[in-house]
């Protein structure tokens, strides 16, 4: 989800509902603690110099229990965020803090933001030598007979 999109859902919201990718919500009286720019510069392992751009935003919460973030208020940070950082239209990235500060990707299912696992990947694979799917192959074209495939005498083990 880009910055743009977020700000058009939080125009149709008056609460703000966070979900994790288990189902689980966000507690309700979660701060947003960071909007932040990320211009990330990195070689990848093909030798590739790249560059990916990214806005954060921090979800925190503790024992504040009266605290309700609402969704004005948030496009006014955001609004406030654009202003003093510059902020392009670029993909949003959260951090959560779980059993280590965890990241994720951000939808919206026209109620809730929901926050999606994130994976790593190789970003050089024709470079790597990595195949991008697995070969299927047809073991009738191995050139054994179903007679003699499985047996011990058949030479294949």
């Amino acid at each position: 989800m880009t910055l743009s999109e977020i700000k058009e859902y939080l125009k149709q919201l008056e609460e703000l509902q966070f979900l994790l990718p288990n189902g689980d919500s966000v507690p309700a009286h979660f701060h947003v603690t960071e909007i932040g720019k990320i211009n990330k510069q990195f070689i990848d392992c093909g030798g590739t110099v790249r560059e990916e751009h990214k806005i954060n935003f921090q979800l925190w919460e503790d024992g504040d229990f009266d605290h309700r973030l609402g969704a004005k208020k948030l496009l006014s940070i955001i609004d406030l965020s654009e202003r003093v950082l510059e902020l392009s239209d670029s993909e949003i990235e959260v951090e959560y803090q779980g059993d280590t500060i965890s990241k994720y990707g951000l939808k919206f299912d026209g109620k809730a933001f929901l926050l999606t696992r994130m994976q790593t990947d190789c970003l050089a694979k024709d470079n790597c030598g990595i195949p991008s799917e697995k070969p299927k192959i047809r073991l009738s074209s191995t050139g054994f007979s179903d007679k003699s495939a499985c047996s011990p005498q058949s030479g294949c083990c």
